[in-house]
């Protein structure tokens, strides 16, 4: 067995461990405090490029993020306040350039419509701070079919070695 499948196969059982476990109960209410803050303590807590993303529902240029090809296990946490949103298992190459997951953590996300771009698109905030993460699309892969298209700046990744 080669290193690249190594590791597929143990960000598959992490993963497992991770979904299965209480971390992330299933069919229940996700409960965690909301975190409220002003715009100025946000502008002093976020550097500039995630506060214009998280704060002020920007999207970095495409291909920038580090994290569009990182495909170690482990999670993804909203860079404003930790949360994970999603498992190193949901995310995929989109080859669009932006990291992209075929699902997110149920009760991690809320979704408002937005019409920026002159036609209806679904945008997606982090449940607990409300920071701007991007936009889901309906031409991801099975078995959800959605991409969640992420700002990577949004994001931060937690390796599977750093969860424990």
């Amino acid at each position: 067995m080669n290193r690249r499948a190594f590791m597929t196969h143990l960000g598959v059982f992490i993963g497992s461990l991770v979904l299965s476990s209480n971390v992330f109960p299933k069919n229940k209410k996700q409960t965690f405090e909301k975190i409220v803050k002003t715009d100025e303590e946000w502008r002093k807590l976020l550097r500039p490029d995630r506060y214009e993303i998280l704060r002020k529902e920007g999207t970095e240029r495409p291909f920038s993020s580090h994290l569009n090809k990182e495909y170690g296990p482990g999670v993804y946490a909203c860079s404003g306040c930790a949360l994970v949103l999603f498992t190193s298992e949901m995310k995929y190459d989109s080859e669009t350039g932006w990291p992209s997951f075929f699902r997110s953590i149920e009760g991690r996300l809320e979704t408002k419509i937005d019409f920026k771009m002159l036609f209806p698109r679904t945008e997606y905030h982090c449940a607990r701070c409300g920071g701007h993460q991007g936009h889901i699309f309906n031409d991801g892969p099975k078995p959800s079919g959605k991409r969640w298209c992420n700002n990577g700046l949004a994001l931060k990744f937690i390796a599977a070695k750093g969860l424990g």
